[in-house]
């Protein structure tokens, strides 16, 4: 009784299918014939209209009822609006599934229907493990006849139902073989061959694109069906390599881009695997027989047209570091020599196209595509020959070529590729330098983990350099995604140089590597801000460098020297090491008299607080330590020679330095300068009149109220000449431009 049921609907299905298909190929004539006469009229009324309102806006000089000539009139009616060449590149993938996604699911669906109705018959025991198999096979036929008779006026629709019926037939084969056991692993690998040229041939005979991916994907798909977990790698690469010449004459012949970056994906995810799990020699031949394929491919339009597009340049970046991966693995894995060998070969293939465009004196985006792949393969040759680590280098030198391809042609996904890339390399360059707590002895640079970190470091300045230019493009469309790079660009050149420094004299006491990273830390700002000009970071950047340069500066002298004189006083440091804070004084005395002035750090008034306060910090404390290590023997010792620095010297070097800024503020009209001396002076006498005073001795007493009497006095008097120069000065100009001004009699 089911079984009629099933027939009479599908009976009903195919009538009720005939009949809806009448009545949509009669109603899309009637909306032919109905567009066309609209057509019609609508050119002849704007042909009237156009001319009739040149008649009216004729010169009045100009009889209207002169000649007109009707041929310089040109009918403007439909016209199409030019479609933009940087469409979004996954426009088509949407509109293909908006338009179809019912035709997918459903044709989805039908599969499953009747895989459950076949299931429900094998459950029932209706039919054998033969007959199965043939209703399959029958079944997946008569979808893709289905297909073949609605191809002509239904094509997309067509070209899914052909797919479905395709994967029908894989399916089928897939099962007979593995579960039935009704043929032999060379003959079900023979059908799913047989299968996959018949729909390739299908797919070209079609004209159909949708077709051919659904066919690369069984015929990708089929070694998997049919496997038996024994390796037989030659074999598989043999026919991946055949599915793949006949994917690169396809495209070539019909002009196909999808089928051949399918093909790439897929023929990538079998090498790298195959890779990672039995590196073999011969796996290699492979890489150069893909590689040589999809550079052909990637080259078609530079071939027939002498033009690169988008996807080509993006293709031939990907297949040459992609290319390079797989067989420095093997090589790696299996020992052998040199590895140079893989990006030297295909810098030299490019190089040959490189030469072409020179000689030709094409100079356009060919030239540039090829220079930039020449240059990054002979680089990345260079880190593999000094041992660097092989997928961190191979992404920074590719996410530097795609933003120099970027900059070359202006088209946004190579800057969206680095974007994308960008944070798998500093994921990477992490990886990378864990190693440094693994590893015991490290030869001081030509180490594999500092080369690698090297090679990332030079992508990312010459980053830094082509992101230069659209700086100003960024500040006014504040870009975070650009100054989130520039911000971990320099992050990254810097924990760079810090590890591999900090490595190296881990051995040292904790003080001195605390006073080594802050003084790095110190210069590496310091050269930042000496090649703002030519980094041209944004405004803000600038002034955060030099605050955190400041904040530094402070801390070393505060802290950390006091720490390295204390383990100069416990033995555990030689008394030179304490000299090498003296080079802190070079950055921040250029800083004061070059740099600073040239920016607009002091936009804000707390930046001279801000500048007082570390000079304040810089000068005290480096008095203090240097009279500390001098005059204290051990380190019981040095609390009493601290505690009389701080009483007797102290309120001297304040009231100095305080003279100093009141001095300075009114030279150069500074007035926040003279508020800083005047505060200094306020802090020193409530600490001497508060705390000193009752700490002392009656002769440092008398000594100390004696110098600074002299200091305050000296200073009130430098103070108030000051003031009248200035102020003779101002009188003066007064006067003369009061002259000036004085008509004569």
């Amino acid at each position: 009784m089911n079984e009629y049921l099933v027939i009479i609907l599908i009976i009903v299905i195919v009538l009720i299918f005939n009949n809806l298909n009448a009545k949509i190929r009669k109603l899309e004539k009637e909306v032919s014939d109905l567009n066309a006469k609209i057509g019609k009229i609508t050119d002849t009324e704007t042909f009237r209209g156009k001319t009739q309102s040149d008649k009216n806006n004729l010169p009045s000089q100009t009889p209207i009822d002169a000649p007109y000539n009707k041929e310089e009139q040109i009918p403007v009616s439909h016209e199409t609006l030019p479609v933009s060449d940087q469409k979004e590149w996954m426009s088509p993938v949407f509109d293909f599934l908006k338009q179809n996604v019912l035709t997918i699911i459903g044709i989805f669906t039908l599969v499953l229907g009747i895989g459950y109705f076949v299931k429900y018959a094998i459950d029932k025991n209706w039919i054998g493990e033969t007959a199965r198999a043939g209703i399959g096979l029958c079944t997946g036929a008569g979808i893709i006849l289905t297909g073949h008779f609605l191809r002509k006026n239904y094509a997309v629709f067509a070209s899914i139902i052909t797919g479905g019926g395709i994967a029908v037939l894989y399916f089928t084969a897939t099962i007979a073989f593995r579960e039935y056991h009704l043929f032999t692993q060379n003959t079900a690998f023979l059908i799913t061959s047989v299968i996959t040229a018949v729909s390739i041939i299908l797919s070209y005979y079609y004209k159909s694109e949708v077709l051919m991916i659904f066919s690369l994907l069984g015929g990708f798909a089929a070694p998997l069906m049919i496997s038996t977990g024994q390796s037989n790698y030659p074999f598989l690469f043999i026919y991946l390599s055949l599915l793949n010449t006949g994917m690169l004459v396809a495209a070539y012949l019909r002009n196909w881009k999808n089928i051949g970056w399918t093909a790439f994906i897929l023929t990538s995810l079998y090498l790298f695997y195959w890779s990672t799990e039995k590196p073999e020699l011969l796996t290699i031949v492979f890489y150069m027989i893909s590689y040589i394929i999809f550079y052909i491919f990637a080259l078609q339009d530079y071939f027939k047209k002498n033009t690169l597009a988008v996807f080509s340049i993006l293709m031939l970046a990907m297949i040459n570091f992609s290319g390079i991966v797989g067989p420095v693995y093997i090589f790696n894995e299996l020992e052998y020599e040199p590895v140079i060998i893989f990006p030297i070969i295909f810098a030299l293939v490019n190089a040959i196209f490189f030469f072409r465009e020179n000689m030709e004196k094409n100079f356009g985006i060919p030239y540039s595509v090829f220079t930039g792949i020449t240059v990054s393969l002979i680089t990345i040759a260079f880190a593999i020959q000094f041992k660097a680590h092989l997928i961190t280098s191979v992404w920074a030198i590719e996410a530097t070529l795609l933003l120099f391809i970027w900059k070359k042609t202006g088209h946004t996904i190579f800057k969206n590729c680095f974007y994308l890339l960008f944070p798998l390399l500093i994921t990477a360059q992490i990886i990378t330098w864990t190693e440094y707590f693994n590893e015991k002895k490290l030869n001081i640079i030509f180490n594999p983990v500092f080369l690698t970190s090297l090679v990332t470091v030079i992508s990312t300045i010459t980053n830094l350099f082509l992101l230069k230019s659209t700086h100003r493009e960024s500040r006014q469309n504040n870009n975070f995604a650009e100054g989130s790079i520039t911000i971990a660009s320099y992050g990254i050149i810097y924990i760079a140089l810090l590890s591999e420094l900090t490595y190296h004299i881990s051995g040292m006491p904790w003080e001195a590597l605390i006073h080594v990273g802050l003084m790095f830390s110190i210069y590496y700002i310091f050269i930042l801000l000496l090649l703002r000009k030519k980094m041209d970071p944004p405004p803000v950047f600038q002034n955060i460098f030099i605050y955190f340069f400041l904040f530094l500066l402070g801390i070393n002298s505060s802290v950390s020297v006091l720490s390295v004189v204390t383990a100069i006083l416990a033995k555990k440091l030689h008394t030179g090491f304490y000299l090498l804070h003296f080079f802190q004084w070079i950055p921040f005395i250029y800083l004061y008299v070059r740099v600073i002035p040239s920016s607009d750090f002091h936009r804000t008034k707390i930046s001279y607080w801000v500048l007082a306060l570390t000079g304040v910090i810089v000068v005290s404390c480096g008095l203090h330590h240097s009279y500390l290590l001098v005059f204290a023997q051990d380190i019981p010792h040095s609390y009493k020679i601290r505690e009389h620095f701080n009483i007797l010297y102290l309120p001297i070097i304040w009231t100095i330095l305080a003279s100093i800024f009141m001095y300075t503020g009114l030279k150069k009209n500074i007035t926040e300068y003279s508020k800083t001396g005047f505060a200094l002076i306020g802090i020193m006498v409530l600490k001497l009149y508060a705390h000193d005073v009752w700490q002392m001795d009656n002769i440092s007493r008398v000594i100390a109220f004696i110098i600074l009497g002299v200091i305050l006095l000296l200073s009130s008097f430098t103070f108030q000449r000051l003031k009248n120069i200035i102020k003779n000065m101002v009188d003066k100009k007064d006067q003369n431009d009061g002259e000036t001004q004085t008509p004569p009699d």
